[in-house]
C-alpha cells in the first residue's frame, strides 16, 4: 500500500489535527484578521533600539517588520560622578520620542521599554526613567543583570533550535556581558558580568596601537572578570555533552560581518552565519595593528562601532578560549525579541518554552508561505511529491544521507515565492525572496541552499557566472543543490493543475533506470499533461545522473 502525501511529508503539524487548524485559518492570516503587533525597545549603553513585530498567534512565531536604532551612548557617563549625562540623556529623550510615533503609526498594541547596564549603574538612572516617564509617558522597566540574560535567552529561543544540544548564548554589551547556559527547555545558568566594549574602551584604552605591557594586562582583566560567569556555566555542562556557542547583538555581528569580509563573503542576513576561532584570532591582529582611522575605513563597522570593535573582540576571543569552543554561531535575535517573546507568555500565546522551539523551521517556512501569498495547498502537493521522490530513490538520484532532505521541503515549499512579484522569471525571484528572507532555524548555508534549490527548479541547469551558485562556496553544498533541485523540478513538473489529480507515486529502480508510475485520484482521471511534464525532465536527468528515467500512468491502481 502505499503512502498518503501526508504520510510521505513526515511533519508532525502536516498530519494530525493542527493541519486542519492551519489550512482553516490561511485566508484570515492573509486578511491579517488575527496579527497582533507589538513594539519593543532596549535602551542600550552604546546605542537605543527598536524593533516593530507581527506575532502570528497561531504559528507560534513572530516576525520584524521594522527596526531602528539610534546611537545615544548612554555609556559615556560623568567621570566624576558617574551619572547619565545631559547630553545623553537628551539623545534617548529625543530617539524614544521618535520610536513612540514610529510605533503610534503602526497601530502596536503595546510598547515594551527594557532599560540595562547604562542606567542600572548610574546614580540618577532612576530619575531619569522617571523623567522619561514625565515627558513622553512611557514606562520603561529597569531590568537586572540576570533578567536582561533571560531575556535574550528566550530571544534567541525563538529563533534557533537547540535540539538535544545545550547552547551558551553570548551578549557582549557595551557596559555588560551576558554568559547564559540553556537547553529548550530552560536556562541552566544565566550570569552577567560587568564588563563591556564601551566600559573596556573607557576605562583602559587609551592608546592605539595598544602596547604589548597593554594588551598583556587587558586580557588578564578580561579573564579574571569573566571567570565566575564561566565556571558556573562550565559546572552545569554535564561530561557527555559538547555544549554550541551562540553570539548576539551590536557587536559580536559586527565582528561576524568582519570576518565575512575577510573571507569576501557577502553577508545579507548574519543569522545563523558560523565562523571559527581561529578566524577570531586572525581579525584581532588585525585590528589590534590598525590606527583608529583605518578602523572606521572598514567597511562593515559604522564610525561608532569602530570605536569599541578591539575590546569587543577581545572579550568574544577570550570567552572562547576559556570555553574551549572552536567556533561560534551568530543569532541577530536578542534582548529585544526576548521581550516580544516574553509577552507572548504574559498573553497567553505561549504556554511553554517548548512550544517555542518546537517545529520552528517548519513554523518559520510556513510563515513565509503566508507572507508571500504562496498557494499553500499546491506547495504543501509539491513538497510531497519531492518527498515521496526523494525516499525512494536514494542511490540512483541522490546520494544524501539526510542534511538534504528538510532543505528539499523548504525550496518546495516556497519555490513558487517569486510569483508574488512577476510570474516571468519567477524562480529567479524566489531565489532572492528567500536569500533576503528571514528562515529561522536554518544556518546561514542552509538559508543559500535553500535559495538554490528554488532558484533551480526550473530553466537552466547551475552556472559558474550564477550568484546563486557563486554563493555557494562549498563543493558538497553544490553537491546538495545539483541533487535536491532535481528532484523539486520532477516534483513541479506533476503540478499542472489548480487541483490534485495523482494520488501517488509507485516506484521501480534498477542499475541506471529509474520508471515512475502516475497513478490518478481516479480511474477515470487523464493525466496525459503530467506525463508529457514529467516526460520532459529525461534529457535533464540523463545529463545530471546517468540515470534513463521512463514515465508510466497506471490506472490499475486508481
Amino acid at each position: 500500500m502505499s503512502k498518503s502525501p501526508v504520510e510521505i511529508a513526515g511533519f508532525e503539524f502536516l498530519s494530525d489535527k493542527k493541519a486542519e487548524t492551519f489550512q482553516s485559518k490561511d485566508s484570515r492570516f492573509r486578511n491579517n484578521e488575527k496579527i497582533r503587533r507589538v513594539a519593543a525597545v532596549d535602551i542600550g549603553t552604546n546605542s537605543t533600539h527598536l524593533v516593530i513585530a507581527s506575532v502570528d498567534p497561531v504559528l507560534n512565531t513572530f516576525s520584524i517588520d521594522l527596526a531602528e536604532k539610534s546611537s545615544t551612548r548612554l555609556g559615556n557617563r560623568d567621570l566624576d560622578t558617574g551619572d547619565l549625562t545631559e547630553s545623553s540623556k537628551t539623545r534617548v529623550l529625543q530617539t524614544l520620542r521618535r520610536f513612540k510615533d514610529l510605533a503610534i503609526s503602526q497601530n502596536v498594541e503595546e510598547t515594551l521599554l527594557a532599560a540595562t547596564s547604562a542606567v542600572r549603574e548610574a546614580p540618577n538612572g532612576r530619575a531619569f526613567l522617571s523623567q522619561i516617564k514625565d515627558e513622553l509617558d512611557l514606562d520603561v522597566e529597569l531590568i537586572s543583570g540576570a533578567e536582561e540574560a533571560r531575556l535574550i535567552y528566550l530571544g534567541i529561543l525563538s529563533g534557533m533550535p537547540f535540539g538535544q544540544q545545550p547552547h551558551i548564548l553570548l551578549d557582549i554589551g557595551g557596559g555588560s556581558t551576558e554568559l547564559v547556559l540553556a537547553d529548550e527547555q530552560d536556562a541552566r545558568a544565566l550570569t552577567s558580568t560587568r564588563l563591556g566594549a564601551v566600559s573596556l574602551q573607557r576605562d583602559f584604552i587609551k592608546d592605539t596601537p595598544i602596547s604589548a605591557a597593554r594588551l598583556n594586562f587587558l586580557r588578564t582583566f578580561i579573564q579574571g572578570s569573566l571567570e565566575p560567569a564561566v565556571k558556573k556555566v562550565l559546572s552545569r555542562i554535564k561530561s557527555e555533552e559538547t555544549a554550541k556557542l551562540v553570539a548576539t547583538s551590536g557587536t559580536a555581528l559586527a565582528i561576524g560581518g568582519l570576518v565575512a569580509s575577510e573571507d569576501q563573503d557577502s553577508l545579507l542576513r548574519k543569522h545563523g552565519y558560523t565562523f571559527s576561532e581561529e578566524k577570531l584570532t586572525r581579525l584581532v591582529d588585525k585590528l589590534l595593528a590598525m590606527s583608529p582611522q583605518q578602523r572606521r575605513k572598514l567597511a562593515p563597522l559604522s564610525e561608532r562601532r569602530a570605536e569599541i570593535i578591539v575590546p569587543g573582540a577581545l572579550i568574544m576571543q577570550t570567552i572562547m578560549k576559556m570555553l574551549k569552543i572552536k567556533e561560534v554561531v551568530l543569532s541577530e535575535r536578542a534582548l529585544r525579541e526576548g521581550l516580544v517573546v516574553n509577552w507572548m507568555f504574559r498573553e497567553g500565546l505561549l504556554k511553554d518554552r517548548f512550544s517555542l522551539q518546537g517545529s520552528i523551521r517548519q513554523r518559520t517556512v510556513i510563515h513565509q508561505v503566508e507572507r508571500f501569498s504562496v498557494n499553500r495547498s499546491r506547495a504543501e502537493r509539491v513538497a510531497n511529491f519531492a518527498l515521496s521522490i526523494y525516499n525512494n530513490t536514494g542511490g540512483l538520484l541522490h546520494h544524501d544521507k539526510g542534511p538534504g532532505r528538510d532543505l528539499l521541503w523548504a525550496a518546495a515549499m516556497l519555490h513558487s515565492c517569486g510569483q508574488h512579484i512577476n510570474l516571468g522569471s519567477y524562480h529567479k525571484h524566489s531565489w532572492y525572496l528567500i536569500r533576503h528572507g528571514e528562515l529561522l532555524g536554518y544556518s546561514h548555508s542552509e538559508h543559500l541552499m535553500i535559495a538554490a534549490i528554488a532558484r533551480y527548479h526550473r530553466k537552466s541547469l547551475p552556472k559558474k557566472r550564477h550568484e546563486a551558485w557563486q554563493a555557494l562556496d562549498n563543493k558538497e553544498f553544490r553537491r546538495i543543490v545539483s541533487e535536491m533541485s532535481l528532484i523539486l523540478r520532477l516534483s513541479t513538473s506533476l503540478d499542472r493543475r489548480p487541483d490534485s489529480s495523482i494520488s501517488s507515486l509507485k516506484f521501480l529502480l534498477k542499475p541506471s533506470e529509474l520508471t515512475i508510475d502516475l497513478i490518478p485520484e481516479n480511474h477515470i482521471e487523464n493525466l496525459r499533461l503530467e506525463h508529457w511534464s514529467l516526460s520532459n525532465c529525461i534529457p535533464i536527468v540523463k545529463e545530471l545522473t546517468g540515470v534513463d528515467l521512463k514515465v508510466l500512468v497506471n490506472t490499475s491502481l486508481a
